[in-house]
Parts: structure tokens; sequence; C-alpha cells
């Protein structure tokens, strides 16, 4: 069936799809015609798309019908839901109805199990958490085959460190550095993408290395460099909890005497066991509790954050408790 649902946080990579499926529906002299948005403040949008999805196409092309942000998987009322029903199964093939949510569809839901029964694709674009340097790396080697750059692997792991999981920054540095490189068949060295490349996330996994040895005028340093490159404190603080998680883990299994990196590396969700060693030097002067006390603060920092806290001075409040419970105080 001619039905698409995207859901996540992802949204530059949720737009190249949708263009994708624009530029192959839709017949650029008639796109007036065939293509029709409804938002979520026009409070019959979903009842409306339907209506316009059964609507024969104009001229030449498909027609697209886009529902954006749409709640249907999160909440359907009863004449939606009847609508869903007698509409679904009989759309026009020429007709494409694209339903757009950052929320994860809630699969309880009967007009959740209605689309995914009907849908040709139900896609998740997630965005991969910045402590996952080996799916970071697996996605830029992909940008970077798409745009056109030549990166060997050294380039392609400082890249990924450089622009963590922020998609559109990456598309954004690539192409900068596929014009730098235009005049050239040879991969980018590392000197070249430092140069060129902003960083925001190897920055925020130096804070965490900062508040880790309870370096404290470090830290602080660091977070000032942060948010003077306008990094989003939840940002940071995603970065942090994570790496904090990874290190609680891996703490976890050393103290229970489990010795085997691929057993470690799989309670941590950690790709590559070969990282197990260097976490294991990590936090070889930290303990279990000094870990599992930094997460309640890393949770607090969050919801403060999202209460409409002063950022600058949450965090660097934040950061200096971590800090003294890292260093023991």
């Amino acid at each position: 069936m001619p039905i698409y649902v995207y859901w996540g946080e992802d949204d530059f990579a949720m737009e190249k799809a949708i263009a994708m499926l624009r530029d192959r529906v839709l017949d650029p002299q008639w796109i007036s015609f065939n293509y029709t948005t409804f938002t979520p403040d026009q409070g019959d949008a979903a009842i409306q798309g339907l209506n316009q999805v059964m609507t024969p196409t104009f001229g030449a092309g498909g027609r697209l019908v886009w529902l954006i942000n749409t709640t249907l998987c999160q909440q359907c009322p009863e004449n939606v839901l009847a609508e869903l029903v007698r509409s679904l199964s009989v759309i026009p093939e020429n007709s494409f109805l694209l339903l757009t949510s950052r929320n994860k569809p809630d699969e309880r839901l009967k007009s959740t199990k209605l689309l995914k029964q009907f849908a040709t694709e139900f896609r998740e674009f997630p965005l991969i958490p910045p402590w996952k340097t080996e799916l970071l790396v697996q996605s830029v080697n992909q940008a970077a085959q798409i745009v056109g750059v030549k990166l060997t692997a050294n380039t392609a792991h400082l890249l990924a460190e450089s622009v963590g999981n922020d998609t559109r920054l990456l598309y954004n540095e690539l192409e900068k550095l596929r014009l730098y490189a235009q005049t050239s068949n040879k991969p980018l060295d590392t000197d070249t993408v430092t140069k060129l490349v902003r960083n925001t996330t190897q920055n925020s996994l130096q804070l965490a290395a900062a508040i880790r040895t309870g370096d404290t005028p470090k830290a602080l340093t660091t977070l000032a460099d942060l948010s003077n490159a306008s990094e989003p404190g939840l940002r940071i603080v995603a970065t942090l909890s994570g790496q904090f998680r990874t290190w609680l883990w891996v703490k976890i299994m050393m103290e229970s005497g489990e010795r085997n990196q691929q057993a470690i590396a799989q309670a941590a969700d950690i790709g590559n066991p070969k990282r197990i060693y260097f976490l294991q030097q990590e936090i070889k002067l930290l303990s279990v509790q000094q870990l599992i006390s930094c997460l309640p603060l890393l949770l607090e920092l969050e919801v403060s954050l999202k209460q409409g806290a002063s950022e600058i001075a949450t965090l660097q409040t934040k950061v200096i408790e971590l800090c003294q419970i890292c260093r023991g105080n």
C-alpha cells in the first residue's frame, strides 16, 4: 500500500527521506495540484488528509498527502479510527499518504497496528547515542559515500568525534570537505579535517573525562567552550549520561569478577569489545558507588533544563557537584 510512516528525532535524516519520496512521487509540473500538507493545528487534519488522498491525481505523476507531526500513533479518536479502517485498504495506487512524528508510535493502539499493517514503509529515524562510537563512524562512512568524500579510517573516526550524532552538521561538514578536496583524488588527512571541521561532541566527551578525574577547573573550562560553541545543554547532558552509564556497567561487571571482554561489552551495549580495556583503565580509580551517585545528579540536571532553569548556571553547579563525587569529597 502507498502509505509511509516516519518517526524519530533525527530531523535531517527524515527530511532527506521525505525529499526523496516527494521527488519520486510528484511530477514537478503538477505539484501545486497533487501535493498537500496538513499540520496539527488543523483540528480535522487527519480526516481532511484521508479524504484528499482518495482524490484522483491531476495530470502526470502521483499524489502525495503529508500529515505533519501527526498524533495518530499516540492517540486516535474513534471517528478518525473508523475513517482509517474505511480508507487505508482502498487508497489509489497513485496516491501516497505520509505520516510523520517525532514521537515513537504506541504499538498498543489500534491505529498504529492498522497503519503498520498497510504501510509500505514503517521507519524510525533515531539519533545515534553520542557514546556509540562504532555506529557514529559507520554513519560517517555512509554519508561520505553519498556526498562523495574520501576518508581514511582515522579521519572517519575524527569526524565522528567532532560532529557526534548531528546528521545535519555531518552533511554540512562533508559538503565543506568535498568542496575543499574536489581537485584531489586522495583521502583527506586528519590535519585537514581538524582545521576545517567544527568540534563539539569530542568536547562533551572531554567534559565527561574531566569530571571523571575530578578536575573541576578543566571541566568548567571545557563546559565554557561548549557553551561558546552554542552546544545545547540537553545534548551535553545526553553525552554525559550515556558515558557514565557505560562506565557504571563496565565497573559493575569488573566488580562481579567478569573478565571476558565480550561479555562485558554485551552487558554495557558496546559494539567493539576492544574498547573495554580502555574503559577499565579510565574507571580504575572510581568505585561503583561513586558512579551510581552521579546518575541522579545527571537526571536532576536534565529535568532542571527541561523545566527552563538557567542553562549555564545549572550546568556549572552540577558539573562542580559531579567533580566532587568523583574526587571522593
